[in-house]
């Protein structure tokens, strides 16, 4: 029996505004000529897979319809949710469906993953598929790169989860990666009796106001209309708190693949600082006094760059009126001056630029500065700088 996706696209990925707004989520955004979305259906293609479930809501309706069209998949379903109620009724309610056997086995993907060495995901998921039985769950964890905060971590003892911990503080996160913790993705691996048979019997309210929902929906070309009333009675819980935290039988899948959520600007920063090769070209270079810059991709109202700050070389002491800026660095030590406060930052580390905020990046030392810098605003454009001081004679 072949794996049934079921793609969860009803987030809105507010931590990336502006761009992810309420009508335009982070799945759907541009990035060139892809989207996440996308992205997740062509994972879905492989032959391991059958016919994808999408479980959304009314507004990203038409979107995920253009997105099916585009990306040429022609055998789907997708659930309706009429209202907002987290993941656990979003969960349920899909495997609910009529045309899903007990023993199917689902995977259930977040729509906004990005998701590398996509052959080594298939390749796990389709080795544990033997494993799956009744009752019991599978996660995915992803082998950390570095302590973060953005993400929920696990811990596993002969590969089962003993123990959850939510988007813990930097220096928590360290010592979970010290006892081998890892990431949790957010992706689940259960077959449909499993599921029902959990909320059953620790989310008998989220499980029988789903089952009226599902078995009073609307079906029209492909599409189940939930119905509102019940739906709405359901307690919005997330599937980890509803379920993963009062199960015991939790298997780990662990990976060590590059992945992100692209939850914020920091982690798109790192994305295009990854893959810049894919991005550069020669008429992007643009020199300046303290070095140079590269475009790395130009979105609508945001804009990817790198800046190669050389050895004593320092940008102008200014402030924008139409954007703001998320840097990471890369490479180097640089000096940042931020209002009246003043940074050293290493590699990997981050800090925001509010819009109107008076900034600089100077570079002391004897080794180059890269800094891969994403502007989110109205107005991307090099005059939107007004310089208070410059050691090149700049100030007009």
């Amino acid at each position: 029996m072949k794996i049934r996706p079921v793609i969860l696209c009803g987030g809105a990925g507010t931590r990336l505004w502006p761009k992810a707004k309420k009508h335009q989520a982070k799945q759907f955004i541009d990035f060139g000529n892809w989207t996440l979305f996308g992205k997740t259906l062509e994972r879905v293609k492989a032959s391991i897979f059958d016919a994808p479930i999408i479980s959304t809501n009314a507004k990203y309706l038409r979107q995920v319809k253009q997105h099916l069209n585009k990306h040429k998949i022609r055998k789907f379903k997708i659930v309706l949710e009429p209202a907002k109620r987290n993941t656990a009724p979003a969960i349920l309610s899909t495997a609910l469906i009529k045309d899903i056997p007990n023993e199917q086995p689902l995977m259930f993907l977040a729509a906004d993953h990005l998701i590398e060495k996509v052959g080594l995901f298939n390749k796990a998921i389709k080795k544990n598929q033997k494993k799956l039985t009744h009752n019991n769950i599978f996660i995915f964890g992803i082998k950390p790169t570095m302590p973060s905060s953005e993400f929920g971590y696990f811990l596993t003892k002969n590969n089962k989860v003993i123990k959850f911990v939510e988007k813990p503080k930097e220096v928590k996160a360290k010592q979970i990666i010290g006892k081998k913790g890892y990431w949790n993705s957010g992706m689940f691996y259960l077959r449909k009796d499993s599921i029902i048979n959990n909320f059953k019997k620790y989310q008998p309210n989220i499980y029988r106001n789903c089952n009226k929902a599902v078995l009073k929906a609307k079906y029209k070309s492909n599409v189940y209309y939930l119905n509102k009333q019940a739906f709405t009675k359901a307690t919005a819980k997330s599937f980890d708190y509803a379920i993963l935290e009062k199960t015991k039988d939790i298997n780990a899948i662990k990976l060590d693949i590059p992945w992100s959520d692209l939850g914020s600007w920091k982690e798109i920063c790192k994305m295009y600082g990854r893959n810049k090769r894919h991005y550069f070209k020669k008429k992007n270079v643009f020199h300046r006094p303290w070095g140079s810059y590269v475009n790395l991709f130009n979105g609508k109202e945001f804009l990817i760059k790198e800046l190669y700050v050389k050895p004593k070389g320092i940008l102008s002491l200014q402030k924008h009126h139409h954007r703001a800026e998320h840097w990471v660095v890369t490479h180097g030590k640089p000096k940042i001056t931020l209002n009246k406060k003043y940074f050293t930052l290493k590699p990997y580390e981050t800090i925001f630029i509010p819009l109107g905020a008076i900034h600089r990046i100077e570079n002391p030392y004897k080794k180059p500065v890269k800094i891969i810098e994403a502007q989110i605003g109205s107005i991307l454009k090099e005059t939107d700088i007004v310089r208070y001081q410059d050691v090149y004679g700049r100030v007009k």
